[in-house]
């Protein structure tokens, strides 16, 4: 019998074809009670993989994204794993820039120690985090600031990061497509991300599995672009195999 990651795995799979699957079909199709699937699909609609209606599931919004609050500690500990990994491949003394995101902000947690860095961000938490350590120097783009989640976007943020050349881009995403395609929600935010991306040495992209197969409909880029790829959890072998074409170096945080 399949186990419990499997079926949800699964479970997501055939949603993501079908686009919507009721939980009577799905306690056939895996020989479970309606309950169990009812269970499953709670917690995978926790972690934004699904949305549940009433009598089954369907892919998420690709048009709104998941409340800043609820994304705040969906995952935790699985961000701490990767901010630290992320933390790690950071030098001191190093120039990086830092976008938006609840990744990035365990990342800017987990570089407290780092000695003379200087950061330059559009997200006035990782600011506000990174300016407690008197030894770094963080500059933080001009722009509209989203009052939902605090990131600074729009022409202006573009014109700020144009300005700069730094040594790695940490970038964090709302979705990342099997064929390595880089999705978000609001194309402001996107279109700072790709200037943060061409001005920098190196890019690191950071984001646990549930990003892996989410809907989302502004594109940003694709992972030619990243040089390393840090997660939680290896990624399904379609995405995998897109890894290995692009040079992208995966780094599973905890492997």
């Amino acid at each position: 019998m399949i186990d419990l990651v499997g079926r949800r795995a699964e479970i997501v799979a055939l949603v993501q074809r079908q686009g919507f699957v009721t939980i009577e079909a799905l306690a056939q199709q895996f020989g479970v009670t309606p309950q169990t699937i009812r269970r499953d699909i709670n917690e995978l609609a926790a972690e934004g993989v699904l949305q549940r209606y009433h009598g089954g599931a369907a892919v998420p919004s690709s048009v709104h994204n998941i409340a800043y609050s609820s994304r705040q500690v969906m995952h935790l500990e699985a961000k701490r794993r990767i901010a630290r990994e992320v933390a790690r491949h950071i030098p001191d003394d190093a120039s990086l820039c830092i976008n938006i995101g609840t990744t990035n902000e365990e990342i800017a947690k987990a570089l407290l120690d780092h000695r003379g860095l200087s950061v330059i961000t559009n997200n006035l938490h990782v600011a506000e985090l990174m300016a407690g350590n008197e030894d770094f120097q963080v500059v933080v783009a001009g722009g509209l600031v989203r009052a939902r989640d605090r990131g600074i976007v729009g022409e202006a943020t573009i014109d700020s990061i144009a300005q700069f050349r730094v040594d790695i881009a940490v970038i964090g995403i709302s979705a990342i497509d099997l064929d390595g395609t880089l999705l978000d929600f609001d194309y402001r935010e996107v279109r700072v991300a790709q200037t943060i991306i061409g001005h920098a040495r190196k890019v690191y992209l950071a984001a646990d599995h549930s990003k892996i197969g989410r809907p989302a409909m502004a594109r940003l880029g694709d992972m030619s672009q990243i040089d390393a790829f840090f997660t939680d959890r290896a990624p399904p072998p379609e995405l995998a195999a897109v890894l290995e074409s692009c040079g992208t170096r995966l780094v599973v945080a905890g492997d």
